[in-house]
């Protein structure tokens, strides 16, 4: 079954003919075994528009809701995004040693943000949540050893930043997992 999600196109022209050869067979037996009325066939006009009516509305309101998560998820990516970039910058006014200590960590926890969002298997993803939960722990040390050690605005700076880099990851990660699953 997952194999046949993999191949959308054919998911669609195979619906597609199962559709059309049930609607055939549906106004075959119709016109065959009880034809309509010419006073049925008004009402049957009427319910035929409400139903019509009901799914155009259905189907509207789906796409709107299906766009308005992707603009969120998109949002939220891109916040995400700067803020780690915010914090590589940021991570400059450290002293040397933890600034490169810094920059290391959120290369690292940069590649497993991107995969992420590359990666399906859930065994992976687990495996990915671990690894950038460890990163998190050890980037927010990296900065608050600093930070502690010289308590100054600027140091201020590069952990209220770190602290954005570690609460955007969670409101992105929420809002990726907000969307249509793949099984629908």
């Amino acid at each position: 079954m997952n194999a046949l999600m993999n191949l959308p196109r054919l998911v669609f022209v195979v619906s597609l003919i199962l559709l059309w050869l049930s609607a055939l067979i549906g106004a075959t037996f119709a016109k065959r075994f009880r034809p309509l009325k010419e006073d049925e066939r008004e009402d049957f006009g009427v319910v035929e528009a409400a139903i019509l009516t009901l799914l155009g509305l259905l189907i509207g309101f789906t796409f709107s809701m299906a766009i308005s998560r992707y603009d969120q998820r998109k949002n939220y990516e891109e916040e995400e995004a700067n803020a780690i970039g915010t914090e590589y910058l940021r991570a400059e006014l450290l002293p040397a040693a933890d600034a490169a200590k810094v920059h290391d960590l959120l290369k690292k926890y940069l590649e497993q943000r991107i995969l992420f969002y590359e990666v399906r298997d859930r065994a992976q993803l687990e495996q990915i949540n671990a690894t950038t939960t460890r990163l998190q722990t050890e980037l927010w040390s990296s900065v608050r050893e600093p930070v502690a050690a010289q308590p100054t605005p600027v140091a201020a700076i590069v952990a209220s930043g770190m602290n954005d880099v570690l609460n955007t990851q969670g409101y992105t990660q929420t809002a990726w997992w907000n969307r249509i699953p793949t099984a629908a």
